[in-house]
């Protein structure tokens, strides 16, 4: 008797057979996990993303057709989802602490927020005088948190293009500061 197919365990597992699911564990773990590792870089975050994949499985009816492709190529998608929505919790988890603990901080004179808003307003005026492409990528990668592959990903364009697009606009705005003898600016530039 020949191999069960992949797509013949996930209509077993849809059917509730544990032991479907465990063939299907023990056939895609090690890829899954790799892939989530690569992705990642952290063991047990990659665990976690693979646990996350089987559970999927495991609680939902109907999500794989034959017709969206192999089997293989769309638990190797579903994965990628899950490593995504990992880094987005761990993303704002972090921003999470960043803010408690800038929240924790705040006890600011009169005299920090005046200063605080001035460098804000000469901040807004310099990314002002950027490319609007610039502006664009410097919004998303400093004031959003997107990655630079986010944006590469999301603006269609290759990642050196991206980069290059940061390093020309923080260039400009060194120059700009220093042309002004802005108090503020080039020591926070990096």
């Amino acid at each position: 008797m020949g191999r069960t197919s992949d797509y013949e365990l996930y209509l077993k597992v849809q059917e509730e057979n544990k032991e479907a699911l465990e063939m299907l564990y023990d056939r895609y773990e090690k890829l899954l996990f790799s892939f989530s590792f690569k992705m990642l870089r952290q063991n047990e975050l990659a665990e976690e993303a693979v646990q996350d994949v089987f559970m999927k499985l495991w609680r939902k009816k109907g999500l794989y057709s034959e017709d969206k492709g192999k089997f293989s190529s769309w638990l190797l998608t579903v994965t990628r989802n899950a490593c995504i929505d990992l880094i987005r919790k761990q993303q704002k988890n972090e921003v999470e602490i960043l803010e408690k603990d800038i929240d924790y901080e705040r006890t600011e004179s009169v005299e920090e927020t005046v200063t605080w808003n001035e460098e804000r307003e000469s901040l807004k005026e310099a990314v002002s005088s950027l490319t609007e492409e610039q502006q664009d990528i410097v919004e998303m990668f400093y004031f959003k948190g997107y990655s630079q592959s986010d944006i590469a990903e999301r603006k269609n364009i290759p990642l050196g293009t991206v980069k290059g697009r940061i390093r020309l606009a923080l260039k400009h705005l060194k120059k700009i500061y220093r042309e002004r003898g802005d108090k503020y600016g080039t020591e926070n530039l990096r």
